[in-house]
């Protein structure tokens, strides 16, 4: 049992690990070929959302005639690329928007982007934006346009973005995924590009170390501690050490969970508009939880005490409810943080191969304590000559 916990536990962390990396993209701009055999100097492809940039730099007049390309798109969305001299965020984006309107026809204009919740109306930019078009065709949207770049705009930040169309105008895209890693930053003189800008990056990684924390801690060795307690425990041969097994799991478990908590307080503040309400209810909750069984172990009443049976109620209670809110809030994390499908499937997989491992254990232990109490029944018999004769001859002697 003790074995397969282990292995169970070692496999879901590395498995988590994994949520550091991200996939590339398979299609690369220069397989690719643009309408009327347009050709540009330069290209680079976006790490995220099927995206590319195509451009040429002049540097006699400071210009840059660019392409945007988004492929995999629909009537029904909208697409933008944009600047960012202000950091690596959405907020302050100076952008290039389009879409396709009812009729057909495209729609392309700038807009500056100063909420998180824009109105995405057009407007001015602060650097001056020539032959703006768009274009859709073949499942794709590009957008073309002439820059006129400022010196502080050779090397800067790049956003680029996708969201649904509401009655024929932008609506808020997704704050999730693949949506808040479309952020980069680009140098038009040199053609150098990054994936994802400083703080972009920063806070996916914390994004990332928040659910790893998480779900080893909350999701896989809380589970794995109750069930330590619950069955391990039936073997005499395991006391006390299943307690001090059962001790160790959790105590690492809330101490790996506390850290994770931290990183979700963090992320939250660094993310101001952005809630996950129930997601982070649940948390906070479970923390209450965890820090509420941490006293408890503190106050455990000695198992021949009057009280100690209310202590129990209550420490199976919080420790059962603390187990099904933590896989409850793991799922909503994969939700918001949106990995790719084969992790939440693994952690699946996890979780149902602790659930058949205590069904087996619970029918196990349970012939193990019918049959010991048998035993003690037929010994308490014997002793007593099923008539009572041996124990008023016992009180006699």
């Amino acid at each position: 049992m003790g074995k397969s916990l282990g292995a169970l536990i070692i496999t879901g962390f590395l498995l988590f690990l994994s949520f550091f990396t991200s996939p590339s993209q398979a299609q690369t701009c220069n397989g690719l070929a643009l309408p009327s055999n347009q050709v540009y100097s330069t290209c680079v492809d976006l790490p995220v959302l099927s995206s590319y940039l195509h451009w040429t730099f002049h540097q006699d007049n400071s210009t840059a005639d660019i392409a945007f390309r988004k492929t995999g798109t629909s009537p029904t969305n909208w697409v933008c690329w944009a600047l960012n001299p202000s950091g690596g965020r959405m907020v302050g984006s100076q952008a290039l928007v389009a879409f396709q309107q009812a009729n057909g026809s495209m729609t392309a204009y700038t807009t500056s982007i100063d909420s998180l919740g824009p109105s995405m109306r057009p407007g001015s930019l602060s650097f001056r934006v020539s032959n703006l078009r768009a274009q859709h065709s073949n499942g794709e949207t590009l957008i073309f346009a002439t820059l006129h770049l400022d010196a502080n705009l050779l090397s800067t930040n790049q956003v680029w973005q996708e969201g649904p169309l509401a009655s024929g105008t932008p609506s808020m895209h997704s704050t999730t995924g693949d949506n808040v890693r479309s952020i980069g930053t680009i140098n038009f003189q040199t053609g150098a590009s990054t994936a994802g800008g400083g703080a972009s990056n920063s806070r996916l990684r914390k994004r990332n170390i928040h659910g790893v924390l998480n779900a080893v801690s909350w999701g896989i060795l809380m589970p794995c501690g109750a069930m330590i307690a619950r069955y391990v425990k039936v073997f005499q041969v395991a006391n006390p050490a299943w307690f001090y097994l059962h001790v160790a799991c959790q105590l690492s478990a809330y101490i790996i969970g506390v850290a994770g908590w931290g990183t979700g307080l963090k992320l939250g503040s660094d993310s101001v508009g952005i809630q996950y309400n129930k997601h982070r209810n649940i948390g906070i909750t479970l923390f209450c939880f965890g820090t509420l069984q941490m006293f408890a172990l503190l106050l455990r009443p000695k198992p021949d005490h009057k009280y100690r049976v209310y202590w129990n109620f209550y420490h199976y209670a919080i420790g059962y409810a603390t187990i099904a809110l933590s896989i409850t809030n793991i799922y909503e994390g994969f939700d918001i943080l949106n990995p790719e499908k084969k992790w939440k499937s693994a952690y699946t997989g996890i979780i149902i191969s602790l659930g058949v491992i205590a069904l087996v254990w619970e029918a196990l232990t349970w012939l193990i304590v019918i049959k010991r109490k048998r035993a003690v029944g037929s010994a308490d018999k014997y002793a007593n000559g099923g008539t009572g004769y041996g124990h008023r001859t016992q009180q006699n002697a």
